[in-house]
């Protein structure tokens, strides 16, 4: 693939959604955007220093470099923001508005928990979601793409009862939780995956 295969449904990329607004979002919404925008700052910051032969090292056959770890964030977005869009769209059209805060409701909380770094559970990621072979320049640019997008998708939630309108998880169809769930799900999925790819640029035999 010779671009990055970016999910642009919903509201598609709008690259203003990072500059002004802000203010007008409500503060559980404004609270994830913030989470999302230092997301795609430290992922920068952590791959810069990095030549392409540390960006793409393996610290053992079975184990992803950073490179991939970060692929595997575009990946799971690009799964995931035509559920987010669903769930916006579907609550919209039943009226469910409503004013945070919003707390996570049972399923959401244990995922959220499960997903958060350090990581307490292994969990292989299932086939759809394995990252591809991409270049540097590919990777980056999808992943601060992403990260506007979801941006993007919590402005149009801004307003929604966040607690009552529910998402469904693309990697199985009987995993449904709160649409403020979701969003922390995404953040806390990203922040182990990048813990991850800390701890390869921590491991023994790390190129120099």
């Amino acid at each position: 693939m010779n671009a990055p295969e970016l999910y642009a449904g919903g509201g598609g990329y709008n690259e203003s959604v990072a500059g002004n607004g802000h203010s007008t979002l409500a503060p559980d919404v404004d609270n994830y955007r913030q989470q999302f925008e230092r997301l795609s700052a430290e992922a920068d910051a952590l791959v810069a220093p990095l030549s392409e032969e540390q960006f793409t090292w393996r610290p053992a056959p079975d184990a992803w470099s950073v490179a991939q770890c970060i692929d595997h964030l575009n990946v799971t977005a690009r799964l995931f923001l035509p559920q987010l869009d669903e769930s916006i769209a579907e609550a919209t059209r039943r009226g469910l508005y409503g004013d945070g805060p919003f707390d996570h409701d049972l399923v959401g909380r244990f995922f959220v928990r499960t997903m958060e770094p350090p990581a307490r559970l292994k969990i292989k990621a299932p086939t759809s979601f394995q990252p591809a072979q991409r270049s540097r320049s590919e990777i980056m640019a999808a992943f601060r793409a992403y990260q506007v997008q979801f941006v993007d998708r919590l402005r149009q939630a801004s307003g929604l009862d966040l607690r009552r309108a529910k998402v469904y998880s693309p990697a199985s169809a009987w995993i449904k939780m709160s649409l403020n769930s979701g969003f922390a799900l995404m953040a806390a999925h990203e922040r182990r995956h990048l813990w991850q790819a800390q701890r390869v640029i921590a491991a023994a035999g790390f190129p120099q």
